[in-house]
């Protein structure tokens, strides 16, 4: 590890979302992986041994022989932990590592409701980051929680926070198409999914986490909350048999309605503010319109931007809203593990790791 580079964790490692992030950190400017911690049975083995990898890309070379911890606060002396972990055992372990110092970069769901915990796209609300301050107070620890949201509200969220800023949102409908990825391994039985569409996600509470937090993330932070944004939502989500990528289909009531060209350039023209912009994970593009009649597609979209980019087509007139529009964003990247890495890089270059840091 170079003297540049900050120490880090991965909490769930052996997961689907845990292999994620340890492809996405090999070769990292900023952050070395020091530590992979999972449950019980495979502590103590070396990584390849505890892990069935099912990323199409290899096992990186430096994990292999990584030898998996406990995840306890004892572990690692990591200043960043990344927790793919699950949601009743993040909201159990995540405050024990923020109260030892380190910044928790979440996947998990548990702490995203929490009024002084951040929930982070950084290309749309990067402001919000400042919040840790608040919660630092709140809750006397010198670490942090920081928060990506449900992977079905990633890109969706995006593309709103353009038209909501040019034109104002009054109102979601909206329906996911998502991935089997997101349920995980083994995920969804093949004799449920295949030649099926499934119309409840997770045994329920996707769509309300859908419903309630991009306004969350839309909303304005006045230096020690957030106010959430004015926008009523109403989701339907859906498991089908795409193995990455989930795909949203989305109208809108616009408080300035607009021609769908007027918005296509809006999304195009999208930047991130420039504590973002140029961080190492930072989707280049942000937003990526496509002008054909049949895109964006899972397979031959969701790793547009190394899959940190949020692609957007078929924008168009709504009959009973205003616009109508399909969005896709690669859910275990964007949505999941890249999600936290990008966080974690915002936490950095703010200045808002634990001193030394």
């Amino acid at each position: 590890m170079s003297q540049s580079q900050i120490p880090v964790a991965i909490l769930g490692a052996t997961g689907s979302v845990g292999q994620r992030f340890i492809s996405l950190l090999e070769n990292h400017p900023w952050f070395k992986v020091v530590a992979l911690a999972a449950s019980d049975r495979s502590v103590g083995q070396p990584y390849a041994k505890a892990t069935r990898w099912v990323l199409d890309a290899p096992m990186p070379g430096y994990a292999r022989d990584m030898i998996v911890v406990p995840a306890n606060t004892d572990a690692a002396q990591a200043k960043i932990v990344f927790s793919a972990l699950h949601t009743e055992i993040a909201n159990e372990l995540e405050p024990q590592f923020a109260k030892a110092g380190a910044a928790v970069c979440s996947n998990a769901s548990s702490h995203r409701r929490d009024a002084d915990v951040p929930l982070l796209l950084p290309e749309i609300n990067a402001e919000h980051i400042q919040l840790v301050e608040q919660q630092r107070k709140n809750r006397g620890w010198s670490g942090c929680i920081v928060t990506n949201p449900n992977c079905t509200s990633t890109g969706l969220t995006i593309a709103l926070k353009v038209l909501d800023g040019e034109f104002g949102v009054k109102k979601v409908f909206a329906t996911s198409l998502q991935a089997l990825s997101g349920a995980g391994y083994p995920g969804v039985p093949s004799l449920d999914i295949m030649d099926n569409v499934i119309p409840n996600v997770a045994n329920g509470g996707e769509e309300e986490k859908v419903e309630w937090e991009p306004r969350k993330m839309l909303g304005r932070f006045d230096g020690s909350g957030i106010e959430p944004a004015d926008i009523q939502f109403s989701v339907h989500a859906n498991r089908v048999a795409v193995i990455d990528g989930h795909t949203v289909c989305a109208s809108v009531q616009l408080e300035k309605p607009v021609a769908p060209e007027v918005a296509i350039q809006a999304l195009r023209d999208y930047a991130a503010k420039p504590s973002a912009a140029n961080l190492p994970s930072a989707p280049r593009p942000v937003i990526e319109v496509r002008d054909e009649a049949d895109r964006p597609q899972p397979r031959l979209d969701r790793m547009t931007g190394k899959g940190m980019t949020t692609v957007v087509g078929r924008v168009r007139r709504d009959p009973i809203f205003d616009l109508k529009f399909v969005v896709l964003s690669h859910n275990t990247i964007r949505g999941a593990a890249g999600a936290s890495i990008y966080n974690a890089e915002l936490l950095t270059n703010e200045n808002l790791l634990r001193r030394g840091y």
